[in-house]
């Protein structure tokens, strides 16, 4: 999805870039993230409304510190910088920053010092969310200081005539109370932003671009049966109709009963030309003795594109391939400075020779966007809010080889979880609830004799975007009857524990 006036959010190494990216979004302004290598020149081609430096963990002070062109300031762009990219401004415009000694970290008292655009109709007093060890201690000429903390003297600067503006806080923070407000006043107020994104200017947009790209050809679309990829077909097939077959490959590392579920609901609810590829065999052999999660991804991202090639074929060779890929795939699976933390299987993972074009109107959406576009399109609640299941599948929650044992131990126990989530009521809760199958076994007792078998970890997290994550703090009656199910009615399995490690540092799946 292409947009004209984008907001760009240059990355200086910060945490929270994509949460900056989001917000601006919930004040329905696009944005996109850029990385900080970008040439200023590429930043103005795209002729954006305004541009936000993130923050950063860096000090402008040490050696190779992120910086930017200085032309930027006189492009004529309304620019904010948060945290280190108002450090930035202030330091590159002729400003002070120094190491004061007393950094500022979490809940902090903010004073309001003199009349600002940003803080217009806020109180002069508030609580802002700091996070960091320099401060700026002079603005440069030209600038009015705005606001101040008791551990920082500048604390918020702006310079109205050249339109730049800079907060040492994080306002994209939900614990600074005024942030969005913030937020909205710089970029309608400064940046003259209209609140146009939406999402019925996204299914729009969307619909336009599809047919622009494909013209009358034939189109497939891997349907998995997610909210991702079931979402990307209902676009598309509301921009091509009976142009566009949907495939179903049955890969045989979904959970229990899954693909009688999707066929029921694609091909006999909603009518969609649906063809059912069962390629069991296929993938899990092509699995065998592959221990890392790497290869697991790109082997399976290969052997779903010869599978669609193969059924392309069939329909007359279509030449382009619907995918349900978002945003936190192609920030996770690296590019230009984005490091790879994993390849997803239908980014990373797709081979260098495959046939098709590929059609991805939600690439530039976050999951709580997708799933809103989902309900403006008119999907059934159980899609639209299904919890996010990998497309590599149970492949990349066995942590080993994968082999038709493991498979069935982990369904069968997956199952389980899932049915003891909805029992308490705690689905739509949390983000994700999943078992995950460590190739290892441990030692137990059960009817007075010793037991050698696996173990099966329980992972359950909050979230809103996949970006960060918590684990999610569920009652241990919940766990109790997960725990005591699973050991009972799975075969093979003699232990239960519980991960409770966040996004960061891990990632929500295990591989």
């Amino acid at each position: 999805m292409e947009h004209t006036r984008p907001v760009l959010v240059v990355d200086f190494g910060a945490q929270y870039a994509q949460l900056i990216a989001r917000r601006v979004r919930e004040a329905h302004v696009y944005s996109e993230i850029v990385p900080r290598s970008m040439p200023v020149s590429e930043m103005l081609a795209r002729r954006p409304h305004a541009i936000i430096f993130s923050g950063g963990p860096a000090s402008v002070h040490v050696d190779g510190a992120p910086s930017i062109d200085p032309a930027v300031y006189e492009a004529g762009v309304p620019i904010l910088g948060i945290c280190y990219g108002a450090q930035l401004i202030a330091s590159q415009l002729g400003g002070e920053v120094r190491k004061t000694g007393t950094g500022e970290y979490g809940r902090t008292e903010l004073e309001v010092l003199s009349p600002s655009v940003l803080f217009a109709e806020q109180p002069l007093e508030q609580i802002v969310w700091m996070s960091h060890g320099d401060s700026i201690t002079d603005a440069p000429a030209g600038f009015a200081v705005t606001a101040k903390t008791p551990g920082t003297p500048v604390a918020g600067l702006e310079d109205r005539d050249r339109s730049i503006y800079g907060v040492q806080f994080h306002p994209e923070v939900m614990h600074t109370e005024r942030g969005m407000e913030l937020l909205k006043a710089f970029l309608y107020d400064v940046a003259g932003c209209a609140p146009t994104w939406t999402h019925v200017s996204i299914i729009e947009q969307a619909v336009q671009e599809v047919r622009e790209q494909v013209g009358d050809a034939r189109v497939i679309c891997g349907l998995s049966g997610g909210v991702d990829s079931a979402v990307a077909a209902a676009l598309v097939h509301k921009a091509i109709g009976d142009q566009l077959t949907c495939v179903f490959v049955d890969t045989g590392l979904l959970r229990l009963h899954e693909a009688d579920q999707v066929e029921e609901t694609f091909r006999r609810q909603f009518s969609i030309d649906l063809v059912h590829v069962k390629a069991a065999d296929r993938f899990v052999g092509a699995l065998d003795d592959v221990i890392d999660p790497e290869r697991k991804r790109k082997i399976i991202g290969e052997m779903f594109i010869r599978v669609f090639e193969e059924a392309a074929r069939d329909l007359g060779d279509a030449k382009y391939l619907v995918q349900g890929t978002l945003y936190p795939d192609i920030v996770e699976s690296g590019g230009g400075e984005n490091a790879n933390i994993k390849s997803h299987h239908n980014v990373g993972g797709l081979p260098d020779d495959m046939e098709f074009e590929l059609v991805e109107p939600l690439r530039n959406l976050f999951k709580d966007e997708v799933r809103a576009v989902g309900e403006e399109l008119g999907l059934p609640e159980e899609i639209v809010w299904r919890q996010p299941f990998p497309g590599p599948g149970l492949a990349v929650r066995i942590v080993g080889t994968v082999t038709p044992e493991r498979i069935r131990i982990l369904q069968q126990a997956d199952a389980v979880v899932m049915e003891e989530i909805k029992r308490a009521g705690l689905y739509r809760e949390i983000w994700q609830s999943f078992a995950v199958l460590p190739a290892v076994r441990t030692v137990g007792v059960m009817g007075d004799d010793r037991t050698y078998a696996y173990p099966i970890i329980l992972r359950a997290v909050t979230s809103d975007d996949a970006m960060t994550a918590d684990w999610a703090r569920l009652p241990y009656d919940v766990l109790e009857r997960i725990a005591s199910r699973v050991i009972n009615e799975v075969p093979g399995v003699n232990r239960v524990a519980y991960d409770i490690t966040s996004k960061p540092p891990g990632t929500i799946e295990w591989e």
